[in-house]
């Protein structure tokens, strides 16, 4: 009896757990519909109407890069979206209220991420 009460207890403590490894994309490859090359600008286009259609305020830094926030209530994050012709890279920068903490953070964080992957990739696939 001992065992299972410690047993319920151990996996309790693991459903309450909200903290994830930090999920980048790392140098996702670019493929248009068309199958040729995008220029910058449309790299960056396609990141920007990525993210804006998701609710992030994508702002461009300079070429190659894009800097993306997320507000919802009182969580914010904010990351940055390299790229280039040939690949984009999406990397946790900073965040407000997401228990960011040796390189993990809330499991939203990561949701917010791949959705932003998913949406980039289908702007993208629309060149």
């Amino acid at each position: 009896m001992r065992r299972i009460i410690l047993l319920a207890a151990a996996v309790l403590a693991l459903a309450a757990c909200t903290s994830q490894p930090i999920y980048n994309v790392e140098r996702q490859a670019i493929v248009t519909g068309s199958g040729r090359a995008p220029t910058m600008a449309e790299v960056e286009s396609a990141i920007v109407r990525g993210g804006s259609v998701l609710g992030w305020a994508m702002t461009p830094v300079r070429p190659g890069v894009v800097s993306g926030r997320l507000a919802l209530r009182t969580h914010v994050a904010i990351v940055d979206v390299n790229y280039d012709t040939k690949q984009f890279s999406i990397s946790y920068k900073d965040s407000t209220n997401l228990d960011y903490a040796n390189g993990t953070i809330h499991r939203n964080y990561n949701g917010w991420i791949t959705n932003l992957d998913r949406e980039i990739r289908a702007n993208l696939s629309r060149l």
